[in-house]
């Protein structure tokens, strides 16, 4: 994980679409540009024994926020994927890679328009690929990447270094000890900072 501890950390998944939110917002609201760093959402819940909000009653409330926010921000109106929440594990991994590539912000960017603009379902792979061949990450590259040893090793140590931490969800954002959790954060993770 390239941290620094000047430099406040976004932390997400890419099945959020809290954290897509987030991420289309935080490069601008924080007076200093974060380090982009993938964890798995699933992970922390292993910890936490937390779930999808997606999967409650509070799912159409829920959704209706997203679309909410989404429109106040002035973004594309919120394409849900069908089925969703699907697994995220293989885009987090492709993430990984790209933040290896130097190219996390922009795959991330793109695979979350995917997902929640394009309503593509990012637990297959040819989804996750689109979204690399955006940033100009080789298809094949991203493919060998995502199996790697390696990379599945460093998302499981960024997401426990994030339990760590204290992250119990995303988006989250850490400024020094101090963590701002959820999308309508950002603002107060800007005057910490």
């Amino acid at each position: 994980m390239e941290e620094t501890a000047a430099r406040p950390v976004f932390y997400y998944d890419l099945g959020s679409p809290y954290a897509y939110l987030a991420a289309e917002r935080v490069n601008r609201v924080l007076p200093v540009v974060p380090v982009w760093q993938p964890i798995l959402l699933g992970g922390i819940w292993k910890h936490t024994g937390g779930s999808s909000w997606a999967l409650t009653d509070a799912r159409a409330s829920g959704m209706a926020q997203v679309e909410a926010r989404a429109e106040r921000y002035g973004l594309q109106p919120v394409r849900w994927p069908q089925g969703w929440p699907h697994s995220s594990l293989t885009a987090m991994r492709a993430a990984i890679f790209a933040q290896r590539a130097g190219r996390v912000v922009a795959f991330s960017l793109a695979a979350f328009r995917q997902a929640f603009a394009g309503a593509r379902d990012l637990s297959d792979t040819d989804n996750v690929l689109i979204a690399a061949a955006a940033c100009e990450l080789h298809p094949n590259a991203v493919l060998k990447g995502i199996e790697s040893r390696g990379v599945k090793d460093e998302l499981q140590k960024a997401t426990a270094e994030a339990v760590e931490r204290g992250v119990t969800g995303v988006p989250t954002v850490a400024v020094g000890d101090r963590l701002f959790w959820g999308e309508d954060s950002l603002e107060e993770a800007a005057a910490a900072l």
